[in-house]
């Protein structure tokens, strides 16, 4: 891989640091100033959809401003905001940040994984999108819970200082990043359609695969309460499935080329949800739970890896941004979408009928690999 991939690691580390370590902390902040718990996830809610809106106005900016620009602009956005939790508790102001910060996050998941696709050698696509993606998951593992240990056991003062640092520190990755120019014809070709009929496989793949694992991750916490440690073991055992998927997977797709591991990385899925289901019938069994997590969080990740280089490969060069513009809205669109529906559901149908039908949401996915 090329020096520069390094600096574009550190940027997606400062990037998930900025988000994960605040993403329990605000709601956090905003319950202790007094404000309902719908209020708390509100704050989350906002943030999550300016990043979706941002993610769908990326491109242009991207066609625009060019990368590097695009980039530091999403690392101040995300970073220098949270200085204001510092000052405001209500929760108008509060929400506001969180739709700032939010903007800058998609700006930076959008841009981000395109400069993968422009960084990396065609032939090691596999590999680069699974190095940031296990990069990715590594520092989520760790900030998640330690944002939240930091408030408790201290004060949301330093999460919000650590908060704002890390990603506006990051800008300096981004002067580390080689120019992306383009030639006058190049630029005509970004604005072309991207084609639909060969994306939609991958990007429904992973927005049906994305949902199913947002309901999983939301739910399961409430569906085993009660149980010693039985939410964090399926959770543990999941995001160290989705790891290992998305770096065996990122082998495997430069190995048998792109789309190749979409089938089979939804039916893993589906069996893994299945067997959730039937863990959730009648009472809880843990094993069936844990071993169902495992197949999820292994087909998820085998997904994200294939549906990346899929749509990077059927957009070309030229259409890098629209590409990533629609995988990330399709992952943190269907993230968001699973945990409200599924949670619907699970409020009128129970915790077994939630995951047959997350089972049958992600089957729906696999007629349209079948003509890939």
């Amino acid at each position: 891989m090329p020096r520069s991939f390094r600096w574009l690691l550190i940027l997606f580390v400062a990037t998930i640091v900025g988000w994960t370590l605040l993403l329990p902390v605000v709601p956090l902040a905003l319950s202790l100033a007094g404000e309902s718990d719908a209020i708390a996830g509100a704050s989350t809610a906002i943030f999550m959809a300016t990043t979706v809106l941002a993610q769908l106005l990326t491109p242009k900016a991207l066609r625009r401003w060019g990368y590097r620009l695009v980039l530091a602009v999403g690392l101040a956005l995300l970073g220098v905001p949270a200085l204001a939790f510092l000052a405001f508790t209500d929760a108008v102001p509060v929400l506001a940040i969180s739709a700032v910060r939010g903007v800058g996050f998609g700006l930076l998941t959008v841009a981000a994984n395109a400069m993968v696709a422009e960084i990396a050698p065609p032939q090691l696509l596999g590999r680069a999108g699974a190095a940031v993606g296990i990069t990715s998951a590594a520092t989520q593992t760790v900030c998640l819970p330690a944002g939240l240990a930091l408030a408790e056991f201290s004060s949301t003062t330093p999460v919000f200082l650590i908060g704002a640092l890390i990603p506006t520190a990051g800008i300096a990755c981004v002067l580390l990043l080689p120019p992306v120019t383009r030639e006058p014809s190049d630029i005509a070709q970004t604005k072309a359609r991207l084609p639909w009929s060969v994306l939609l496989a991958p990007v429904l793949a992973m927005a049906v695969m994305s949902a199913a694992f947002g309901g999983f991750s939301s739910l399961v916490p409430i569906a085993t309460l009660g149980i010693a440690n039985a939410a964090t073991l399926a959770l543990v055992v999941a995001s160290a499935a989705l790891v290992a998927g998305r770096f065996v997977g990122g082998r495997s797709v430069d190995r048998l080329g792109p789309s190749r591991l979409l089938l089979p990385s939804l039916l893993v899925a589906a069996a893994g949800l299945g067997g959730i289901a039937l863990g959730f019938h009648g009472g809880v069994s843990l094993p069936l739970v844990v071993v169902g997590a495992a197949a999820l969080g292994l087909g998820f990740g085998l997904c994200q890896a294939d549906s990346l280089v899929t749509v990077f490969t059927a957009a070309g060069p030229h259409r890098r941004g629209a590409a990533s513009a629609a995988w990330n809205v399709a992952y943190d669109g269907g993230t968001g979408a699973g945990a409200l529906s599924l949670g619907v559901v699970a409020t009128v149908s129970g915790y077994s009928i939630v995951f047959a039908v997350a089972t049958a949401v992600v089957l729906v996915a696999v007629p349209f690999t079948l003509r890939l």
